[in-house]
């Protein structure tokens, strides 16, 4: 559902944002693309385990794990943390998937990336049994496939479609699936250029720039004036945002319309990618820091 952002931009310009996180209530947004030939092949291969990577608030820990119960798979869940053993029930994400039948497995942040490594791929399934591996994010082949499908024909009238980008799935996905007409930009949560590389090997056309200026410190980092961003627009717009993907985007999305970025004239599409389950473990850290909270009730 494509929902207009009833504000007025300078020079003529319109922008609608696309309510993915609306596509399902806890496999929301890029985690239900990405997961759905996933899933698919999993069935396929008469897997009965699913295996996959995440911190500790993962949009896509909590995803698998549902998904996982939805369709009868056993959840495996390796988490980046050893501490984060005996705080579960401290953690909205990490409670959510255990309800859900997920078993994690926690290891520290050195051994963690090792999660490509085969030989530590070998040592889980030793411990573990056959499983079906699921990639940290979730990005593989068969997730960008999912995530050609965000985009439908009545898209087709933006010049602009945009989307935060975290392990780049999501925007090789857009790229493949869009127009020469048309332009992608993406919004890393991350800081640096390494994903340049990563989604030119998904990708072919040449149509999409990724926009580094708006991560607001890193993966994870949420300061004062983000939060207040998404509370002004929740309640101006009533469509509430995530902190560590979509509000990014939609921030810096506003802010290079006032810096004149875009032409007149221009129709310019917003993917919301969901992660609003992770809100609460953001005003968790929020509280403890006696920061402001993100104020939004969906």
């Amino acid at each position: 559902m494509n929902q207009s952002i009833n504000i007025a931009f300078p020079n003529n310009i319109s922008v609608s944002i696309k309510r993915d996180d609306l596509i399902h209530p806890f496999v929301s947004g890029n985690k239900f693309r990405k997961l759905k030939y996933n899933l698919l092949q999993a069935k396929e291969e008469n897997a009965k385990t699913l295996l996959t990577f995440g911190g500790a608030y993962s949009n896509h820990i909590a995803a698998v794990a549902f998904a996982g119960k939805e369709h009868g798979f056993k959840t495996i869940g390796v988490i980046r943390g050893e501490e984060l053993a005996s705080k579960i029930e401290e953690n909205p994400t990490l409670k959510f998937a255990q309800e859900c039948g997920m078993q994690f497995e926690f290891v520290s942040r050195e051994l963690y990336r090792l999660k490509d490594d085969p030989d530590f791929v070998t040592d889980l399934k030793q411990k573990w049994g056959e499983m079906y591996l699921i990639p940290e994010g979730g990005t593989n082949s068969l997730a960008i496939k999912g995530c050609e499908e965000i985009l439908d024909e009545s898209d087709t009238e933006f010049n602009y479609v945009c989307c935060a980008v975290g392990t780049g799935g999501t925007i090789s996905g857009l790229i493949n699936s869009t127009g020469d007409h048309q332009k992608i930009l993406g919004f890393p949560a991350l800081k640096g250029d390494f994903l340049q590389n990563e989604i030119s090997t998904f990708v072919k056309n040449k149509n999409w720039e990724l926009i580094l200026d708006y991560h607001f410190g890193g993966y994870g980092k949420v300061i004062p004036e983000l939060v207040d961003f998404i509370n002004d627009f929740y309640l101006e717009t009533k469509i509430p945002l995530d902190p560590i993907y979509t509000a990014k985007m939609v921030f810096g999305i506003i802010d290079l319309i006032e810096k004149n970025y875009f032409p007149e004239n221009s129709k310019i599409l917003l993917i919301h990618t969901g992660g609003l389950q992770g809100v609460a473990g953001m005003n968790a850290k929020l509280k403890n820091k006696k920061l402001p909270l993100i104020q939004i009730h969906d």
